[in-house]
């Protein structure tokens, strides 16, 4: 068990109907009993929609990804409001993860609860009300690492008067300087900037100067030339700032600089740059978090790029292990079906839900779409299933009503935060265990 996982127990809350995907009648169970009530999917134990999780994806990738970040030499941080799952925290946790990064100090309160003992938060923090509840955690648990990000004097300030403040000592927060880039998003805009920033974070009794930070990720476009050259001019920043400050003295004596950066786009060649030549101990920190789940969108796509930079199949790599199941509720004219489970249950921010499976009323067996079936709108509970009208072989392939489609998705993050559990299912969707989101 990883050194950053509390001996507190894992959140077990109970779970009973009227919680969707939980059976109407069904009994109220904690989590962890959710698999010996012997459900299955497929025999419509559950109703529909129902998000699943599918159990040996989610062990392979959980697995694929803690040894690839081994192989690299850095460290594994995930993020954790892809899930906001204090189940999955320890599965990610007990494979090696360093510790879990979240977005916001409510984010870490819930992993801290679930016994989370390092913590990043990606993040710009100042507010009095975050800066106070952090201190009072870490006043809770002495074994409790927060890490948190600056970007600004104008941050730094608010940092420093809230701490001025204050009637007992607080010890200095954890703190990275995060490097941005014109048109982005948070960060220093210039190595100048950034050094000016550096000096004022070394010379502050409110905070301690621990390492640099970026971010990626939304800005890859699945083409290796492109990406390459794209992280290659942002790292590069990354390691020129981190070098002046080492020339600077402006990290505490001899400890280690951590070095952090890393969406799920483009992982590999960030992982790469983690880990440059200061001089002295660095500790990279990758922070991608879709990877436990993947997808059957823009996560698959970029993975099609990024296989065979890593010399691997993309079957070999990260597997979708996410899938949302509904039923067909209307074919209501040629070419079109209509399938109950839309923008409330699952992800649409970034590309339609791709159809997967389809499994007959009444049958336990799971079949593939036929090739051309594709989902191009949604309402609040439904998605409109479209095919070629005219192509005799698909309108004798077409779905009928009470029928069952699996769903995959683009982008973990928004379906997670949809449910409020996952039953955890085999091959044959047999549940086998449950996870329960906290958002």
């Amino acid at each position: 068990m990883s050194s950053t996982l509390a001996t507190s127990p894992t959140h077990d809350p109970v779970l009973a109907p009227p919680l969707k995907g939980w059976p109407h009648d069904g009994p109220a169970v904690a989590a962890s009993q959710v698999g010996p009530q012997g459900w299955n999917v497929l025999a419509g134990d559950l109703p529909l929609p129902v998000a699943v999780l599918k159990r040996e994806a989610l062990a392979h990738n959980i697995a694929w990804m803690a040894e690839r970040t081994r192989a690299w030499g850095v460290e594994l941080v995930p993020h954790g409001k892809t899930t906001m799952s204090p189940q999955l925290f320890r599965r990610q946790l007990e494979a090696g993860a360093w510790g879990i990064t979240f977005a916001t100090v409510m984010q870490v309160a819930v992993g801290v609860a679930a016994g989370v003992r390092r913590a990043l938060i990606a993040n710009e923090v100042m507010d009095a009300a975050d800066l106070a509840h952090l201190a009072a955690l870490r006043r809770r648990h002495a074994d409790l690492r927060v890490i948190f990000l600056v970007d600004s004097a104008a941050q730094l300030a608010l940092i420093e008067a809230w701490h001025a403040r204050q009637a007992q000592a607080v010890p200095p927060f954890e703190v990275l300087l995060e490097i941005g880039f014109g048109g982005g998003r948070t960060g220093v805009r210039s190595e100048a900037q950034a050094l000016a920033l550096a000096r004022a974070l070394h010379a502050s009794p409110a905070v301690r100067f621990a390492g640099i930070e970026c971010y990626e990720g939304l800005w890859a476009r699945g083409e290796s030339g492109a990406d390459r050259a794209w992280v290659d001019t942002l790292m590069d920043r990354v390691d020129a700032v981190a070098a002046a400050c080492v020339r600077e003295g402006l990290f505490e004596g001899e400890e280690e600089v951590i070095v952090s950066a890393g969406g799920s786009a483009v992982f590999d060649l960030v992982a790469a740059r983690l880990t440059p030549a200061l001089g002295r101990p660095v500790r990279g920190l990758l922070r991608s978090g879709c990877y436990v789940t993947h997808d059957h969108g823009t996560y698959t796509r970029m993975m099609e790029a990024m296989a065979p930079r890593l010399g691997c199949s993309c079957a070999d790599a990260l597997r979708p292990a996410l899938e949302v199941w509904a039923l067909v509720q209307a074919c209501p004219e040629p070419g079109l079906a209509i399938v109950g489970a839309g923008k409330r249950d699952l992800s649409f921010d970034m590309g339609m839900p791709v159809p997967i499976a389809r499994a007959a009323a009444g049958e336990r067996t799971v079949q593939p779409v036929p090739h051309g079936w594709r989902v191009d709108a949604l309402n609040d509970q439904h998605a409109y299933l479209r095919w070629d009208a005219g192509d005799a072989a698909l309108a004798a392939q077409a779905p009928v009503v009470g029928e069952r489609i699996g769903l995959g998705i683009s982008h973990p993050c928004t379906t997670f935060d949809k449910w409020h559990w996952m039953p955890v299912v085999d091959e044959a969707y047999r549940v086998c265990d449950a996870v329960t989101m906290q958002f």
